[in-house]
């Protein structure tokens, strides 16, 4: 079974997400606890806002999980070491950063 494309758009709710990856609910917020690299924003309500990247890193984390039956502390491990051995910044990291630094410029000129 093809896993679904991810759509082109921000954020994404914790339903969305479930769909697109096929994982209940209760085991994407347990993966919050247990992945420090898993954070998806939150709105003032409490509500989750998962981005593209979060849900490549679900996929990635249910592969290591369940194909490769990886434990969640080798997980980590590897998810340290992918990092270290890739610091490249992805797309949204860069807008995220060049927000940052309009914001800061707009707070400089007001």
């Amino acid at each position: 079974m093809a896993t679904p494309v991810i759509p082109d758009k921000l954020y994404f709710k914790i339903g969305e997400v479930s769909r697109l990856t096929g994982l209940p609910g209760h085991v994407l917020r347990f993966w919050e606890s247990a992945f420090p690299a898993l954070r998806p924003k939150r709105t003032a309500s409490g509500q989750r806002l998962y981005r593209k990247r979060d849900i490549e890193l679900v996929r990635t984390l249910q592969h290591l999980l369940y194909e490769r039956k990886f434990t969640i502390s080798g997980a980590n491990r590897y998810l340290r070491r992918q990092s270290k051995s890739s610091p490249e910044k992805t797309e949204v990291d860069l807008i995220e950063d060049v927000t940052r630094e309009l914001r800061h410029i707009r707070k400089l000129l007001a």
